[in-house]
């Protein structure tokens, strides 16, 4: 049997990129585990996997990860700049540093994960990326101002890079989730942001589970290579906003 191509993703020890990382061992890839928390990434024990301390600001740390990944198990085929940060709160009071935090994480740090394997895509004339953005890169919510921002550049940026792409027949594939059961509230300070999140998911009675999501990103990716799903919106039914 043909051996399947490698599957990259970062901020994979938790949520939807422990999820996707999941689906795609299951369906025969070889995965390159990208995170902070090595001892998370080890722990999944998937096989054919090659796990990576990596924060996605250090360009040179996701190079030097997809090159190891690269000469065990051939090119990356797909790539998930999945890491992100969500520090939400009310911009009136959050401190700065948490603004900075979440541009370098969500904007350059996805930037400095496609530039790990973009020419490469490009010279094989073969690639997906799947950029993770958010409900919240496409419209605006109380207390999202800075976080936002990160997401509306993320689909910006992944409008750009389709169009660039699409004459290397590389594909690009946006990934909007609205609620899901992650562990994104722990990056919120601010107990009062906190507090009416938490309400407004109890609300609609929780969020789905990123299983889902990792299921729906495999079943986008085993498309023929000239189908590209362009965006994933996927939001618990009880969400109305």
């Amino acid at each position: 049997m043909a051996r399947k191509p490698l599957v990259a993703i970062t901020g994979a020890s938790s949520g939807i990129g422990e999820a996707t990382a999941r689906a795609f061992s299951a369906a025969g890839h070889p995965v390159l585990l990208m995170a902070r928390r090595l001892d998370r990434l080890q722990a999944l024990n998937l096989p054919n996997s090659v796990c990576r301390q990596v924060d996605v600001r250090d360009r040179e740390a996701i190079a030097r990860a997809v090159r190891d990944a690269e000469a065990e198990h051939g090119p990356v085929d797909m790539m998930f700049a999945n890491a992100g940060i969500a520090r939400l709160a009310d911009i009136g009071r959050q401190p700065p540093d948490e603004w900075d935090e979440m541009i370098d994480i969500n904007t350059k740090g996805v930037m400095n994960t496609v530039h790990a394997v973009m020419t490469g895509m490009i010279e094989r004339e073969h690639g997906t990326l799947v950029m993770m953005s958010s409900i919240a890169g496409r419209k605006v919510y109380p207390d999202h101002t800075v976080y936002c921002g990160t997401k509306f550049f993320v689909h910006a940026v992944s409008e750009s890079l389709r169009e660039y792409l699409s004459d290397y027949n590389v594909r690009v594939l946006v990934v909007s989730p609205g609620v899901i059961e992650t562990e994104v509230l722990s990056a919120v300070n601010d107990p009062q942001t906190l507090a009416s999140y938490k309400e407004n998911k109890k609300k609609m009675g929780g969020g789905i589970s990123a299983d889902i999501v990792g299921e729906l990103i495999l079943d986008a990716y085993q498309l023929p290579q000239r189908a590209l799903v362009q965006e994933i919106c996927l939001t618990p039914t009880r969400q109305k906003f």
